[in-house]
């Protein structure tokens, strides 16, 4: 198959597909007589391999760590879970971090509670002390 169908296979660009293959997590395709690259069934699962990996918010370093495990399938695979560990470690950090961005938002929400010009929104109030480097009700200076 050409780009174009392994692309629409995959549910991803063609410029994704060039990107996965010129950084090597895809093999090279062969080339047809034209010099057109020519796609197999093969590489539209490894792309759908680093597509999964993706949606499971992996970076590049840890597909092509999990990558180099197909290539290799009789090695050991602690180094694939601590991988996934790390992940989980990653994603609980960032759910803190929202949880934390969240707090602030409804402390920034609870400053103003009625329909007033901007000029008395205590919203923009609180946007504006923290551009000018005050302390605001969402970034307590201490």
């Amino acid at each position: 198959m050409r780009i174009g169908e392994l692309a629409q296979r995959s549910d991803c660009d063609v410029e994704t597909v060039r990107f996965y293959e010129r950084e090597g997590l895809i093999d090279v395709p062969a080339r047809e007589a034209n010099g057109y690259r020519r796609y197999s069934e093969a590489q539209l699962v490894q792309l759908n391999f680093i597509r999964h990996c993706r949606s499971l918010g992996m970076g590049l370093p840890d597909v092509r760590i999990l990558r180099s495990f197909q290539a290799k399938p009789e090695l050991a695979c602690d180094r694939i879970n601590q991988l996934i560990d790390g992940q989980i470690e990653r994603i609980h950090l960032q759910v803190e971090s929202l949880r934390q961005l969240e707090r602030q938002l409804h402390t920034l929400r609870d400053t103003c509670h009625a329909n007033q010009k901007a000029s008395e929104c205590g919203i923009m109030r609180n946007l504006a002390q923290a551009a000018e480097g005050e302390g605001c009700s969402c970034h307590p200076k201490d």
